[in-house]
Protein backbone atom coordinates (compact mmCIF):
# COMPACT_ATOMS: atom_id res chain seq x y z
CA UNK A 1 0.00 0.00 0.00
CA UNK A 2 1.42 3.37 -0.95
CA UNK A 3 1.65 6.24 1.51
CA UNK A 4 -1.20 8.25 -0.05
CA UNK A 5 -3.56 5.27 0.06
CA UNK A 6 -2.60 4.62 3.69
CA UNK A 7 -3.25 8.21 4.73
CA UNK A 8 -6.56 8.20 2.87
CA UNK A 9 -7.59 4.92 4.54
CA UNK A 10 -6.74 6.10 8.05
CA UNK A 11 -8.46 9.44 7.60
CA UNK A 12 -11.48 7.86 5.98
CA UNK A 13 -11.76 5.26 8.74
CA UNK A 14 -11.82 7.95 11.44
CA UNK A 15 -14.40 9.96 9.53
CA UNK A 16 -16.76 7.04 8.96
CA UNK A 17 -16.67 5.69 12.50
CA UNK A 18 -19.43 8.01 13.66
CA UNK A 19 -21.47 7.24 10.53
CA UNK A 20 -21.40 3.54 11.32
CA UNK A 21 -22.61 4.21 14.85
CA UNK A 22 -25.48 6.35 13.58
CA UNK A 23 -26.54 3.69 11.08
CA UNK A 24 -26.54 1.03 13.79
CA UNK A 25 -28.57 3.23 16.12
CA UNK A 26 -31.24 3.95 13.52
CA UNK A 27 -33.03 0.66 14.17
CA UNK A 28 -34.05 0.26 10.52
CA UNK A 29 -33.80 -2.87 8.45
CA UNK A 30 -32.73 -1.76 4.98
CA UNK A 31 -33.43 -3.76 1.84
CA UNK A 32 -31.30 -3.17 -1.23
CA UNK A 33 -31.33 -4.81 -4.64
CA UNK A 34 -28.12 -5.79 -6.39
CA UNK A 35 -28.09 -6.57 -10.13
CA UNK A 36 -25.07 -7.77 -12.06
CA UNK A 37 -23.96 -10.14 -14.80
CA UNK A 38 -22.11 -12.56 -12.52
CA UNK A 39 -20.47 -12.56 -9.13
CA UNK A 40 -16.98 -11.06 -9.05
CA UNK A 41 -14.98 -10.96 -5.81
CA UNK A 42 -14.32 -7.24 -6.24
CA UNK A 43 -17.94 -6.48 -5.28
CA UNK A 44 -17.25 -7.85 -1.78
CA UNK A 45 -15.44 -4.57 -1.12
CA UNK A 46 -18.76 -2.73 -1.47
CA UNK A 47 -20.52 -4.90 1.10
CA UNK A 48 -17.54 -4.91 3.44
CA UNK A 49 -17.50 -1.13 3.40
CA UNK A 50 -21.25 -1.00 3.97
CA UNK A 51 -20.62 -3.19 7.01
CA UNK A 52 -18.03 -0.72 8.26
CA UNK A 53 -20.66 1.99 7.85
CA UNK A 54 -23.07 0.02 10.03
CA UNK A 55 -25.10 -2.04 7.53
CA UNK A 56 -24.78 -5.72 8.42
CA UNK A 57 -26.48 -8.47 6.42
CA UNK A 58 -28.66 -10.62 8.64
CA UNK A 59 -29.06 -7.78 11.14
CA UNK A 60 -30.15 -4.48 9.66
CA UNK A 61 -29.56 -5.21 5.97
CA UNK A 62 -31.25 -7.53 3.48
CA UNK A 63 -29.66 -7.83 0.01
CA UNK A 64 -31.71 -9.10 -2.94
CA UNK A 65 -29.06 -10.30 -5.40
CA UNK A 66 -29.82 -10.96 -9.05
CA UNK A 67 -27.23 -12.29 -11.55
CA UNK A 68 -27.99 -12.66 -15.25
CA UNK A 69 -25.07 -15.03 -16.00
CA UNK A 70 -24.59 -13.31 -19.35
CA UNK A 71 -28.30 -13.21 -20.28
CA UNK A 72 -28.92 -9.47 -20.61
CA UNK A 73 -32.57 -10.06 -21.52
CA UNK A 74 -33.20 -10.92 -17.86
CA UNK A 75 -32.40 -7.42 -16.59
CA UNK A 76 -35.93 -6.01 -17.12
CA UNK A 77 -37.32 -8.99 -15.18
CA UNK A 78 -34.87 -8.35 -12.33
CA UNK A 79 -35.66 -4.64 -12.28
CA UNK A 80 -39.42 -5.24 -12.16
CA UNK A 81 -39.03 -7.77 -9.34
CA UNK A 82 -37.01 -5.35 -7.21
CA UNK A 83 -39.51 -2.57 -7.82
CA UNK A 84 -42.31 -4.89 -6.65
CA UNK A 85 -40.30 -5.61 -3.51
CA UNK A 86 -40.11 -1.83 -2.97
CA UNK A 87 -36.44 -1.97 -2.01
CA UNK A 88 -34.82 1.10 -0.48
CA UNK A 89 -32.00 1.19 -3.02
CA UNK A 90 -30.88 -0.65 -6.14
CA UNK A 91 -27.18 -1.17 -6.93
CA UNK A 92 -26.23 -2.06 -10.52
CA UNK A 93 -22.85 -2.93 -11.99
CA UNK A 94 -23.53 -2.84 -15.71
CA UNK A 95 -25.15 -0.33 -18.06
CA UNK A 96 -27.78 -2.67 -19.60
CA UNK A 97 -29.04 -3.41 -16.09
CA UNK A 98 -29.04 0.28 -15.21
CA UNK A 99 -31.11 1.07 -18.32
CA UNK A 100 -33.60 -1.64 -17.34
CA UNK A 101 -33.89 -0.21 -13.83
CA UNK A 102 -34.27 3.32 -15.20
CA UNK A 103 -37.20 2.13 -17.31
CA UNK A 104 -38.75 0.36 -14.32
CA UNK A 105 -38.62 3.14 -11.72
CA UNK A 106 -38.13 6.87 -11.46
CA UNK A 107 -38.39 6.94 -7.67
CA UNK A 108 -36.25 4.18 -6.15
CA UNK A 109 -32.66 5.46 -5.79
CA UNK A 110 -30.05 3.71 -7.92
CA UNK A 111 -26.29 3.50 -7.36
CA UNK A 112 -24.35 2.58 -10.49
CA UNK A 113 -20.96 1.17 -9.48
CA UNK A 114 -17.98 1.61 -11.82
CA UNK A 115 -20.07 2.82 -14.73
CA UNK A 116 -18.37 3.00 -18.12
CA UNK A 117 -20.02 6.01 -19.76
CA UNK A 118 -23.15 7.04 -17.82
CA UNK A 119 -23.68 10.27 -19.75
CA UNK A 120 -23.18 8.73 -23.18
CA UNK A 121 -25.51 5.86 -22.29
CA UNK A 122 -28.24 8.30 -21.27
CA UNK A 123 -28.30 7.29 -17.62
CA UNK A 124 -27.53 10.72 -16.15
CA UNK A 125 -27.70 14.27 -17.45
CA UNK A 126 -24.10 14.99 -16.45
CA UNK A 127 -21.50 13.71 -14.00
CA UNK A 128 -21.77 16.84 -11.86
CA UNK A 129 -25.59 16.97 -11.89
CA UNK A 130 -27.10 13.52 -12.52
CA UNK A 131 -30.59 14.99 -12.39
CA UNK A 132 -32.64 11.84 -11.75
CA UNK A 133 -32.73 8.83 -9.44
CA UNK A 134 -29.34 7.46 -10.57
CA UNK A 135 -25.83 8.32 -9.36
CA UNK A 136 -22.71 6.41 -8.39
CA UNK A 137 -19.11 6.06 -9.57
CA UNK A 138 -17.59 6.04 -13.04
CA UNK A 139 -14.35 4.50 -14.28
CA UNK A 140 -14.10 6.92 -17.24
CA UNK A 141 -13.42 3.98 -19.55
CA UNK A 142 -13.73 5.80 -22.91
CA UNK A 143 -11.19 8.38 -21.77
CA UNK A 144 -8.61 5.68 -21.02
CA UNK A 145 -8.98 3.38 -24.02
CA UNK A 146 -6.66 5.38 -26.31
CA UNK A 147 -4.00 5.35 -23.59
CA UNK A 148 -4.18 1.56 -23.42
CA UNK A 149 -3.62 1.24 -27.13
CA UNK A 150 -0.69 3.67 -26.99
CA UNK A 151 0.96 1.70 -24.18
CA UNK A 152 0.42 -1.56 -26.04
CA UNK A 153 2.04 -0.19 -29.20
CA UNK A 154 4.96 1.21 -27.20
CA UNK A 155 5.53 -2.23 -25.67
CA UNK A 156 5.25 -3.96 -29.06
CA UNK A 157 6.49 -1.53 -31.76
CA UNK A 158 6.13 -4.19 -34.47
CA UNK A 159 2.38 -4.48 -33.83
CA UNK A 160 0.26 -3.44 -36.82
CA UNK A 161 -2.90 -5.50 -36.23
CA UNK A 162 -4.67 -5.41 -32.86
CA UNK A 163 -7.76 -7.48 -32.06
CA UNK A 164 -10.26 -5.65 -29.87
CA UNK A 165 -12.61 -7.82 -27.82
CA UNK A 166 -15.70 -5.90 -26.74
CA UNK A 167 -19.36 -6.27 -25.86
CA UNK A 168 -21.22 -4.55 -28.69
CA UNK A 169 -24.57 -5.13 -26.95
CA UNK A 170 -23.59 -2.77 -24.13
CA UNK A 171 -24.40 0.81 -25.23
CA UNK A 172 -21.85 2.15 -22.74
CA UNK A 173 -19.09 0.70 -24.93
CA UNK A 174 -20.02 2.68 -28.04
CA UNK A 175 -17.84 5.68 -27.21
CA UNK A 176 -14.92 3.44 -26.18
CA UNK A 177 -15.06 1.80 -29.61
CA UNK A 178 -15.10 5.19 -31.34
CA UNK A 179 -12.20 6.43 -29.23
CA UNK A 180 -10.01 3.41 -29.97
CA UNK A 181 -10.77 3.71 -33.69
CA UNK A 182 -9.62 7.33 -33.62
CA UNK A 183 -6.45 6.39 -31.72
CA UNK A 184 -5.72 3.54 -34.13
CA UNK A 185 -5.89 5.88 -37.13
CA UNK A 186 -3.38 8.21 -35.52
CA UNK A 187 -1.05 5.34 -34.63
CA UNK A 188 -1.40 3.60 -37.98
CA UNK A 189 -2.85 0.46 -36.41
CA UNK A 190 -5.38 -1.84 -38.07
CA UNK A 191 -8.09 -3.01 -35.66
CA UNK A 192 -9.82 -6.37 -35.79
CA UNK A 193 -13.20 -5.90 -34.13
CA UNK A 194 -14.11 -9.02 -32.15
CA UNK A 195 -17.66 -8.31 -30.99
CA UNK A 196 -19.49 -10.39 -28.41
CA UNK A 197 -23.09 -10.03 -27.26
CA UNK A 198 -23.40 -13.03 -24.97
CA UNK A 199 -21.45 -15.98 -23.49
CA UNK A 200 -21.92 -18.12 -26.60
CA UNK A 201 -19.92 -15.67 -28.75
CA UNK A 202 -16.53 -16.26 -27.15
CA UNK A 203 -15.85 -19.58 -28.84
CA UNK A 204 -16.53 -17.90 -32.20
CA UNK A 205 -14.17 -14.95 -31.66
CA UNK A 206 -11.42 -17.26 -30.38
CA UNK A 207 -11.67 -19.23 -33.62
CA UNK A 208 -11.59 -16.02 -35.67
CA UNK A 209 -8.51 -14.68 -33.87
CA UNK A 210 -6.76 -18.04 -34.24
CA UNK A 211 -7.23 -17.71 -38.00
CA UNK A 212 -6.44 -14.01 -38.33
CA UNK A 213 -3.42 -14.00 -35.97
CA UNK A 214 -3.41 -10.45 -34.60
CA UNK A 215 -0.16 -8.99 -33.29
CA UNK A 216 -1.82 -8.11 -29.98
CA UNK A 217 -5.17 -8.22 -28.19
CA UNK A 218 -6.91 -5.42 -26.30
CA UNK A 219 -9.99 -5.90 -24.15
CA UNK A 220 -12.70 -3.28 -23.68
CA UNK A 221 -13.82 -4.40 -20.26
CA UNK A 222 -17.37 -4.65 -18.99
CA UNK A 223 -19.08 -7.20 -16.78
CA UNK A 224 -19.68 -9.66 -19.64
CA UNK A 225 -16.14 -9.60 -21.04
CA UNK A 226 -14.56 -9.61 -17.59
CA UNK A 227 -16.67 -12.59 -16.60
CA UNK A 228 -14.78 -14.39 -19.37
CA UNK A 229 -11.48 -12.60 -18.69
CA UNK A 230 -9.63 -15.73 -17.58
CA UNK A 231 -10.70 -17.53 -20.77
CA UNK A 232 -9.44 -14.63 -22.88
CA UNK A 233 -6.10 -14.65 -21.07
CA UNK A 234 -5.83 -18.43 -21.50
CA UNK A 235 -6.50 -18.10 -25.23
CA UNK A 236 -3.96 -15.30 -25.63
CA UNK A 237 -1.38 -17.32 -23.68
CA UNK A 238 -1.91 -20.46 -25.75
CA UNK A 239 -1.70 -18.51 -29.03
CA UNK A 240 1.20 -16.36 -27.79
CA UNK A 241 -0.69 -13.10 -28.33
CA UNK A 242 0.35 -10.14 -26.11
CA UNK A 243 -2.70 -8.74 -24.32
CA UNK A 244 -3.74 -5.47 -22.69
CA UNK A 245 -6.55 -5.31 -20.12
CA UNK A 246 -8.09 -2.69 -17.88
CA UNK A 247 -8.02 -4.83 -14.72
CA UNK A 248 -4.75 -5.43 -12.89
CA UNK A 249 -5.78 -8.77 -11.39
CA UNK A 250 -5.77 -10.36 -14.86
CA UNK A 251 -1.98 -9.96 -15.01
CA UNK A 252 -1.59 -12.73 -12.45
CA UNK A 253 -3.40 -15.00 -14.90
CA UNK A 254 -0.86 -14.27 -17.63
CA UNK A 255 -1.93 -11.08 -19.41
CA UNK A 256 0.95 -8.86 -20.52
CA UNK A 257 -0.26 -5.48 -19.28
CA UNK A 258 -3.15 -3.53 -17.79
CA UNK A 259 -3.95 0.12 -17.35
CA UNK A 260 -7.03 1.39 -15.56
CA UNK A 261 -8.63 2.73 -12.45
CA UNK A 262 -8.10 1.29 -8.99
CA UNK A 263 -11.40 -0.53 -8.61
CA UNK A 264 -11.28 -0.82 -4.84
CA UNK A 265 -11.51 2.96 -4.47
CA UNK A 266 -14.59 3.16 -6.69
CA UNK A 267 -16.38 0.36 -4.84
CA UNK A 268 -15.70 1.99 -1.48
CA UNK A 269 -16.97 5.33 -2.78
CA UNK A 270 -20.10 3.59 -4.11
CA UNK A 271 -20.75 2.30 -0.58
CA UNK A 272 -20.38 5.83 0.81
CA UNK A 273 -22.87 7.11 -1.77
CA UNK A 274 -25.31 4.33 -0.84
CA UNK A 275 -24.96 5.29 2.81
CA UNK A 276 -25.74 8.93 2.02
CA UNK A 277 -28.85 7.95 0.08
CA UNK A 278 -30.11 5.64 2.83
CA UNK A 279 -29.68 8.56 5.21
CA UNK A 280 -31.88 10.76 3.03
CA UNK A 281 -29.73 12.29 0.28
CA UNK A 282 -31.20 12.46 -3.23
CA UNK A 283 -29.27 10.87 -6.10
CA UNK A 284 -29.92 13.94 -8.26
CA UNK A 285 -27.88 16.01 -5.80
CA UNK A 286 -24.93 13.60 -5.57
CA UNK A 287 -22.37 13.95 -8.39
CA UNK A 288 -21.08 10.84 -10.13
CA UNK A 289 -17.68 10.30 -8.53
CA UNK A 290 -14.70 9.96 -10.85
CA UNK A 291 -11.51 7.98 -10.18
CA UNK A 292 -8.44 9.66 -8.75
CA UNK A 293 -6.07 6.68 -8.89
CA UNK A 294 -4.89 4.79 -11.96
CA UNK A 295 -2.61 1.78 -12.19
CA UNK A 296 -0.29 0.56 -14.95
CA UNK A 297 0.95 -3.02 -14.54
CA UNK A 298 3.43 -4.97 -16.67
CA UNK A 299 3.95 -8.73 -16.37
CA UNK A 300 7.60 -9.40 -17.22
CA UNK A 301 7.11 -13.14 -16.75
CA UNK A 302 4.58 -13.09 -19.58
CA UNK A 303 6.83 -10.84 -21.67
CA UNK A 304 9.68 -13.35 -21.33
CA UNK A 305 7.40 -16.24 -22.30
CA UNK A 306 6.36 -14.29 -25.40
CA UNK A 307 9.95 -13.41 -26.27
CA UNK A 308 9.32 -9.71 -25.80
CA UNK A 309 11.70 -7.10 -24.43
CA UNK A 310 9.74 -4.30 -22.78
CA UNK A 311 11.43 -0.91 -23.25
CA UNK A 312 13.05 0.41 -20.09
CA UNK A 313 11.24 3.72 -20.52
CA UNK A 314 7.93 1.86 -20.23
CA UNK A 315 9.05 -0.18 -17.22
CA UNK A 316 9.93 3.04 -15.40
CA UNK A 317 6.38 4.31 -15.93
CA UNK A 318 4.75 1.17 -14.52
CA UNK A 319 3.17 1.27 -11.06
CA UNK A 320 3.82 -2.44 -10.67
CA UNK A 321 6.11 -4.88 -12.49
CA UNK A 322 5.37 -8.58 -12.05
CA UNK A 323 8.62 -10.56 -12.21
Amino acid sequence: MDRRAFIFGVGFGLATGSLAAKAQQAGNVWRIGFISVAYLRIEDIFFQHLKELGYVEGQNLVVERRYSEGQAERFPEFAAALVRLNVDLIVVTTTPAALAVKNATKTIPVVLAQSIDPVGAGLVASLAHPGGNITGTTQMAPDLIAKRLQLLVQAIPRASKVAVVWNAANPANARSWREIQDAARVLGIKLQSQEVRGPSDFERIFAEMARERPDALLLIGDRLTLQHGAEIVDFATQKRIPSMFDRAYLETAGALMSYGTEEEELWRRAAVIADKILKGAKPADLPMEQPTKFKFVINLKTAKALGLTIPQSLLLRADEVIQ
